[in-house]
This record gives C-alpha cells, sequence and structure tokens, in this order.
C-alpha cells in the first residue's frame, strides 16, 4: 500500500468524468488499498479515484465513528438505482477543497448497484451519513464537486481560499 497525492482544486483532472471499470482484479485492489490508506491519512471518509488522479469509477468510504473500529467500503462502477424526493441538508467538505465547509441539499435515501472488494454486485438502500457521502464520492465520478452545488460567488471564493492556502504552504 502506498500514500498517493490528492488532487485539489482548480486541478482539471477533478472535472473530468471517470471511467467505468471493465473487472475488479488485483490491479484494481491495489489501487483501493492506497485509495483507503490515503484518505485515512488526510483525514477523511471517502475518496474516489479522481481525486488521486486515477478517472476510473471507484470509491472507497469509512464512515465509521473516532471511537468504532474502521469499516471500510468498496465501491466499483456505483449507480444510483432510486432516490428519495425527500431531501436533506447536511454540511459538507471534500479533501480536494480543503479547510471549506457548506450546506448541500441532497436526497435523504438512495438506493444503490456496484460491485465489492470481492467483485460481487451488491444492491442497497443508504440513508443519513452513508447517503450522502456515497452521492458526494459519485459526483466526483461525473467531475462535479460538492462546491458545484452551491452559488457562483460562494464556490468562487472557495476556490480562491485554497489557491491562498497553498500559496501560503
Amino acid at each position: 500500500m502506498a500514500l498517493r497525492d490528492i488532487l485539489v482544486v482548480p486541478d482539471p483532472i477533478l472535472k473530468k468524468v471517470s471511467a467505468r471499470v471493465d473487472a475488479v482484479d488485483d490491479d484494481l485492489r491495489a489501487l483501493m488499498d492506497d485509495m483507503l490508506e490515503t484518505m485515512y491519512a488526510a483525514p477523511g471518509i471517502g475518496l474516489a479515484a479522481v481525486q488521486i488522479g486515477v478517472p476510473k469509477r471507484v470509491i472507497v468510504m469509512d464512515i465509521s465513528g473516532p471511537e468504532d473500529e474502521n469499516a471500510p467500503r468498496f465501491f466499483v462502477n456505483p449507480e444510483i438505482l432510486w432516490a428519495s424526493e425527500e431531501t436533506a441538508p447536511y454540511e459538507e467538505g471534500c479533501l480536494s477543497v480543503p479547510e471549506i465547509y457548506d450546506e448541500v441539499e441532497r436526497p435523504s435515501r438512495v438506493k444503490l448497484r456496484y460491485l465489492n472488494y470481492a467483485g460481487e454486485t451488491i444492491e442497497e438502500e443508504a440513508e443519513g451519513l452513508y447517503a450522502v457521502c456515497i452521492q458526494h464520492e459519485m459526483d466526483h465520478l461525473e467531475g462535479v464537486l460538492f462546491i458545484d452545488h452551491l452559488s457562483r460567488l460562494k464556490r468562487e471564493q472557495a476556490v480562491k481560499k485554497v489557491r491562498k492556502q497553498a500559496k501560503a504552504a
């Protein structure tokens, strides 16, 4: 396993639409292991492959609490089959938009299908933080960042702040 660099706005790779994966094989599992290590080190609760410069439809997540045992999840070619009409606001942040947080309104429940670490097809419903996180990460696969859900002014301010932080570092 290896730590990877996380891309930050305004890197153009973050706007790329990620390609479907043909098969879950050892190379893909090695990528997912690297992603998980990178996400934990950041620290974060979700990471899409495109955030480390690999535009493939792959996500890792772990929404367990700090006192809980790690519970990593792996999503290959995830798709939302159904989303509730009911929405809920949630304050989101992103490893590719460091130290920026804002409220985003998303469907409160979704049903999704994906391949897991073993390559098995899984269908399940998600709600609460799980639903928010999977939708946030799936947006990355389409080249969408959470700040794209904000007003133009808030989005521009966020990018400006991230650029300023990068210069100061």
